[in-house]
């Protein structure tokens, strides 16, 4: 009785840990939700050396500074930042085409997909609007 009380226990125990691992948020879901919130300026043409590139298979994700050039408001070509100040182009075989017309919405680039299935964004963060004034609280009747 007392070995199966024990197994329901860690059974029990490794499930919640589990469903925690399962909720963690990455740093692409972290940065959208801020992107979801705030709002983003519109991205103009040009070059930005400030972006991060994002790269997600499942649940994981890699975030990384890098630059990326804009033409009539589509990610055209984009580069991540290596350690030594230099940049390297993210080139991969795309699935479908989806690089091409890669629009920009509040700030995200368009979900590109290679073909071993990773989802690749350009983030605009310097975009990212000033955070909004919150509603003040009215306080509470009192007795006087």
């Amino acid at each position: 009785m007392k070995n199966s009380s024990i197994i329901i226990l860690l059974l029990l125990a490794l499930n919640a840990v589990s469903q925690e691992k399962a909720t963690e948020l990455n740093c692409y879901n972290k940065w959208a939700a801020k992107f979801e919130d705030r709002g983003a300026e519109e991205i103009k043409d040009g070059i930005y050396e400030d972006v991060i590139i994002t790269n997600r298979q499942g649940s994981k994700a890699i975030c990384n500074n890098g630059k990326a050039q804009v033409v009539k408001g589509k990610v055209t070509n984009f580069f991540i930042l290596l350690s030594d100040g230099t940049y390297e182009e993210v080139k991969r075989t795309w699935k479908n085409k989806s690089n091409e017309n890669c629009t920009i919405i509040n700030g995200i680039s368009k979900s590109m997909i290679s073909v071993h299935n990773e989802l690749i964004n350009v983030m605009w963060i310097n975009k990212i609007k000033a955070k909004k004034a919150k509603a003040t609280t009215a306080p509470e009747p009192t007795d006087d």
